[in-house]
């Protein structure tokens, strides 16, 4: 077994209804829906974010994340609690999958509760947005062949729109394996 999966999960949590962690481990669905699941709530919506087989038409063998884990798990926590008070909401948990992630499987799990569905659709999915443009977390991206692999900020977006990225300088130190929590 790896040092990287022998890591436990670095978990921070706001009362009972704000759950957040970092985790080499696999992600549960229904143990994040628990999490949220209340008699106050009238809807519940997960988000699940998987490794897919390609991108930009180049086949993806697998993802792995990396982290600055204390200050990835202080953003969290700081989404997490803006969002649930935006949108009253009854519970949210953000749980991120640090390592090696392979095609089909879930490197980010959202889940939210609230008394109506429209706050919870609205909450998830600005959760989520939050996620990739604020989290100190990155990926690299191995692809078939001899075309190696890419290091990205954890980010779809396409370029021209408003993001943070990770400097040259993060990313290199990340590649070098210079940066902690890996």
């Amino acid at each position: 077994m790896s040092e990287e999966a022998r890591q436990p999960a670095q978990i921070l949590k706001e009362g009972e209804n704000i759950h957040v962690e970092l985790t080499h481990d696999h992600l549960d669905i229904q143990t994040t829906i628990n999490r949220v699941r209340s008699p106050k709530a009238g809807a519940i919506v997960l988000f699940a974010g998987t490794t897919r087989d390609s991108f930009d038409s180049r086949p993806v063998l697998h993802l792995t994340y990396t982290s600055y884990a204390p200050l990835a798990l202080a953003t969290l926590l700081t989404i997490a609690k803006a969002v649930h008070t935006r949108h009253a909401l009854t519970a949210i948990s953000i749980s991120h999958r640090l390592g090696l992630v392979p095609i089909g499987e879930e490197s980010i799990l959202i889940a939210v509760s609230a008394s109506h569905r429209q706050a919870a659709w609205r909450a998830g999915e600005e959760a989520l947005e939050e996620c990739k443009s604020r989290v100190e977390i990155w990926k690299r991206e191995e692809f078939g062949g001899e075309e190696g692999g890419v290091w990205r900020a954890n980010s779809d977006v396409p370029v021209g729109r408003r993001q943070r990225r990770a400097s040259l300088e993060e990313m290199a130190k990340v590649e070098d394996g210079e940066q902690e929590d890996r």
